[in-house]
């Protein structure tokens, strides 16, 4: 048995795409299990770019079973437009399997997304208002729409009904907006989105299982990262959904017991989107440096990302709350010709020393990063093998992992599928 849990361990955009995608090619099945469209997953592959935002990135392997997992929402638009274009590409999505108990984002929840922006003005959540909060909303408010509904003609029929004329209420009264839809060309609209996806239907909780008891490699692909997590990230500024490794047995459908490893993407530095404490974040040249070196813009939204220094504090937060069993340590070329690389490796606040992350976000503002400085290396992107990696480099890996309490067992030192080193 081999199942494995690839989870990004900082705000997310920690490159966990190449990595996800170095060992799907090992894998027979890889899944994901929660989020939407508004997660973006970008691999190159012999000079191609594709990006990912619902289907699994296993897909360019064509005997990669790939599955979209209960706890999942979807944008039937969306989802179609991927697939199209990874057929424009010469990419087969004949293993995509979708399950028939995801949520479906409709088009009231992306306008409620905005307009609840808007609603918020400065207090806004930097949401990239795909609709997934609302979809999320009514799911947990149990009158969302699933696949499953779309197969049930009168049952689906009534579901939209209901939700077009509760949610207009809604935009008009509660908001005034002015945005209303029609029932009857929102379900024309979706029917013709979902007959087309109809072939990808399957109870997906049934394909993960057989998979993993027959011995089949199982890679569980997550989007976002460890503090965007609803429950342990830095609440309010985070996802719908759980993007911790606890997270996949609920949106997979699949009990921990069937996880053998949990591997926590992090890049050697720190960036995050949107608004929010940032302990280590640097306002001056070098976190420009690293923003432009790192391409640290967003893949769903263009957006530049907030950069700053490692933070072991969070790297052990994730270690613990996710349970890592490995660290995947990205993207350290970005850090080349830095004369001195900083490592938070606790916080201070109100005089006294923090080492563990807060939960209170009043909290964390007052926190001051507590740094290590450790001599930097220069270029590395033509290095291979662990072994041949500047001293200094290995130094600052072995320091990770000694503050973060896991084994760091990859390395990143580019982009691309073979700047990726194995360190044992």
């Amino acid at each position: 048995m081999s199942a494995k849990v690839i989870i990004g361990a900082q705000w997310g955009d920690e490159g966990k795409a190449k990595i996800i995608d170095i060992l799907s090619e090992q894998s027979d099945v890889v899944v994901r299990s929660q989020g939407g469209n508004n997660a973006g997953h970008t691999v190159t592959v012999n000079g191609e770019v594709y990006k990912f935002h619902l289907v699994p990135s296993g897909i360019l392997y064509p005997g990669t079973t790939c599955v979209v997992g209960n706890g999942v929402v979807i944008d039937p638009k969306g989802i179609l437009e991927e697939i199209a274009l990874l057929h424009n590409k010469g990419i087969s999505t004949e293993n995509l399997r979708i399950s028939l108990r995801a949520h479906i984002v409709m088009p009231y929840h992306k306008t409620l997304d905005g307009i609840k922006e808007e609603y918020r003005g400065n207090s806004d959540i930097g949401t990239t208002k795909k609709g997934i909060g609302p979809c999320y909303m009514d799911k947990a408010e149990r009158s969302g729409i699933r696949m499953c509904d779309y197969l049930n003609p009168e049952i689906f029929e009534a579901k939209v009904r209901e939700n077009v004329e509760l949610k207009n209420s809604i935009i008009k009264n509660v908001y005034n907006g002015d945005v209303q839809f029609d029932a009857d060309q929102v379900l024309e609209e979706y029917r013709g989105y979902l007959k087309q996806l109809e072939p990808y239907f399957a109870d997906t909780t049934v394909i993960v299982y057989d998979a993993i008891k027959e011995g089949k490699k199982v890679l569980f692909e997550g989007a976002q990262g460890t503090l965007l997590d609803i429950d342990l990230g830095t609440y309010p500024y985070v996802t719908s959904s759980h993007p911790v490794t606890g997270g996949v047995c609920v949106g997979a459908g699949v009990g921990p017991t069937l996880i053998d490893d949990c591997i926590g993407v992090m890049k050697g530095y720190v960036t995050r989107v949107g608004k929010g404490p940032f302990p280590t974040e640097l306002f001056d040249e070098m976190g420009e440096q690293i923003r432009n070196v790192g391409h640290e813009f967003g893949t769903t939204t263009g957006r530049p990302r907030r950069t700053g220094w490692f933070d072991a504090v969070i790297g052990k937060f994730a270690v613990r709350t996710s349970g890592l069993t490995a660290i995947a340590l990205n993207k350290i070329d970005v850090l080349a010709d830095i004369d001195k690389v900083k490592i938070c490796v606790a916080y201070k606040k109100d005089g006294e020393l923090v080492k563990e992350f807060p939960a209170s976000l009043e909290d964390l503002a007052k926190c001051e990063p507590v740094y290590e400085e450790m001599d930097g290396w220069g270029d590395i992107t033509n290095i291979r093998s662990y072994s041949e990696l500047p001293e200094t480099a290995k130094a600052y890996v072995k320091r990770v992992e000694e503050l973060c309490g896991a084994k760091v067992t990859m390395v990143g030192v580019g982009p691309n599928r073979d700047q990726n080193i194995y360190v044992d």
